[in-house]
């Protein structure tokens, strides 16, 4: 089948791919519709490797998944033929003690697409676990469903900040995870979220949602504006969701006594650690990796209008033009936040 294949470093083919996996009792095979390009997907383009994940022979690229199902194997009771779906992208091992304790994000062994030696998801047809395959509510288009993805890691997040009703929050970041962060704090029960960030038009856009407040840190104080907005307390929470590593050293400068702070973007190299910072406050420190347990209720936000992501889906390509796309993407223009690629029916 035709698929978008990293051949190597800075090396993309759209072309035919010898990929065939048969469907089991359990499995679902799918039709992919929309497929979102994901930062991990752009290193592994620009760089050829994420830390110990080096691309070593042509992979597919993808992981944000959405499509319709076309064939089910015999076992699967809640998925059927012409089902809309989205796919959890990585498959643990059920067997794994990380599976058992319920934590199977963090399972040395899964199988995550396009992360070396996985193939992704750029491709006509996939297979997937049943179990991992998620029936799309009838108001979420193929485009949204795409992003249930990077928004379940933006609600693993909030999850691990324990949000309570009225919570302010700040988000480092306004990126795809930055803004699908602040969209999860919000849903959670977050009265006021400050998202910053240096580029203009997606300050902009943040702006458009009702409760979100855009922070120019060229330009404003972000630990000051936070100070007068909470008489002086500071945010509940602040989530790092740039992986800049000035912004990183700086959690805790808007954050409130008691607080908690959350790690979600990944920086390029070790960043120091304010412990005193941390300890005047007696700060909880959370990090996250991926995901756990969040699609369902991801797309019951979603289907419920609690969550709105389609503003943030900003450029779509066709699936012949998946080369450019990710040309494109690795250069974004300031408005842009999410490119898509489209299969065709």
């Amino acid at each position: 089948m035709q698929a978008l294949v990293l051949e190597k470093k800075l090396q993309l083919a759209l072309r035919d791919f010898a990929i065939e996996v048969p469907l089991g009792p359990h499995d679902v095979r799918v039709a992919v519709r929309t497929v979102g390009i994901c930062g991990s997907d752009l290193h592994y383009y620009l760089h050829g490797a994420i830390g110990p994940y080096v691309v070593r022979e042509p992979m597919i690229l993808g992981h944000e998944a959405a499509g319709i199902v076309v064939e089910a194997g015999s076992a699967v009771k809640f998925l059927k033929a012409g089902d809309r779906v989205c796919m959890e992208p990585g498959i643990p091992d059920p067997n794994s003690r990380a599976a058992q304790l319920g934590i199977y994000n963090l399972d040395p062994a899964v199988r995550f697409w396009a992360t070396p030696p996985v193939h992704g998801c750029l491709r006509p047809t996939v297979v997937h676990p049943a179990a991992f395959t998620f029936k799309l509510p009838g108001n979420v288009s193929f485009a949204e469903g795409a992003m249930v993805e990077p928004l379940a890691v933006g609600m693993h997040a909030v999850n691990k900040a324990r949000i309570r009703a009225g919570d302010v929050a700040v988000v480092l970041g306004c990126g795809p995870i930055g803004m699908v962060t602040a969209l999860a704090a919000l849903a959670g029960g977050c009265s006021r979220v400050f998202v910053t960030d240096v580029q203009a038009p997606k300050l902009a856009l943040a702006g458009r949602y009702p409760g979100i407040t855009p922070v120019n840190t060229r330009e404003q104080d972000l630990a000051a504006m936070v100070r007068e907005a909470t008489d002086g307390w500071g945010a509940d929470m602040v989530f790092e969701a740039s992986g800049n590593q000035q912004a990183a050293q700086g959690v805790f400068g808007p954050l409130c006594p008691g607080g908690c702070v959350v790690f979600i973007g990944i920086p390029a190299a070790p960043v120091p650690f304010d412990i005193v910072a941390a300890q005047a406050r007696e700060a909880r420190v959370e990090s996250v990796f991926r995901y756990a347990h969040v699609f369902p209720r991801a797309l019951a936000l979603m289907g419920a209008g609690k969550i709105d992501v389609k503003p943030l889906i900003t450029d779509r390509f066709p699936f012949a033009d998946s080369v450019a796309a990710f040309q494109f993407a690795a250069k974004m223009p300031p408005g842009s936040v999410k490119v898509q690629i489209e299969l065709p029916d």
